[in-house]
C-alpha cells in the first residue's frame, strides 16, 4: 500500500468536498476545482476528511497510482483553500514586464513586445515593472487555485527568454539558481 496514499487528507474550514462516482469536486475560497479519478481508486470522505484507498492492491500501477491521486486530490483542497504561488525575475537591461487586457507582456530584447494570454483563473501581481541594469531584475508573482494550471503557465512564459549562463539574462524562477560559466579568455596570439 502506498504511504503517502493511506494518509487521509484533512479538509479545512470553508472547504467543501463533494464526491459523485469518480469525479471529486473541491469548492472554497479561492474557487472550484474537480478532478476525475481512476476507478480502481476509491475515494470518500470520513470524519472532516478524505480518504483515498485502491481497490487492486496487488497491482503495481495502481499502487503508484494510489498515492498520485492522493497528492492531486490534496493539490485540489490546497488550492481552492490557499492557492498557490510563483515568484518570477526578469534579469537583463532593459527587460520589463506589464499586464494588460488580459494579456501578459513581455519586453525580453527581442525586436518586438511578446503577448502571453492569462489563464481565467490566474492573476498576475507585478511588484517591480522593469529592471535597473543587471543586479535589479523585474519581479512579478503569478497565483491561483490550480498547482498544474500555475506551473504550465510560469513554465510557459519562462521559455520565451530561459535564463543564459554568461551573463545570467532571461527569465527565471525566484528560487531558480543559474550556474555562471566564463567568457572566453583572451590568449596571447602566437
Amino acid at each position: 500500500m502506498s504511504r503517502i496514499g493511506k494518509k487521509p487528507i484533512v479538509i479545512p474550514a470553508g472547504v467543501k468536498v463533494d464526491i459523485q462516482g469518480t469525479t471529486v469536486k473541491a469548492n472554497g475560497p479561492k474557487g472550484t476545482l474537480q478532478i476525475s479519478c481512476h476507478p480502481a481508486i476509491e475515494v470518500k470522505v470520513d470524519n472532516g476528511a478524505v480518504v483515498v484507498s485502491n481497490t487492486a492492491e496487488e497491482n503495481r500501477d495502481y499502487k503508484a497510482l494510489h498515492g498520485t491521486m492522493r497528492a492531486l486530490i490534496n493539490n485540489m483542497i490546497v488550492g481552492v483553500s490557499q492557492g498557490f504561488t510563483r515568484e518570477m525575475r526578469v534579469f537583463g537591461t532593459g527587460y520589463s514586464v506589464k499586464e494588460q487586457g488580459g494579456k501578459l507582456i513581455l519586453n525580453v530584447g527581442y525586436s518586438h513586445p511578446l503577448e502571453m494570454k492569462i489563464p481565467k483563473d490566474i492573476k498576475v501581481e507585478i511588484k517591480v515593472a522593469a529592471t535597473k541594469g543587471n543586479e535589479v531584475p523585474a519581479i512579478f508573482t503569478l497565483s491561483g487555485p490550480d498547482k498544474h494550471a500555475l506551473g504550465q503557465f510560469a513554465a510557459n512564459v519562462r521559455r520565451v527568454r530561459p535564463p543564459e549562463p554568461y551573463q545570467g539574462k532571461g527569465i527565471r524562477y525566484s528560487d531558480e539558481h543559474v550556474i555562471r560559466k566564463e567568457g572566453k579568455a583572451l590568449g596571447s596570439g602566437g
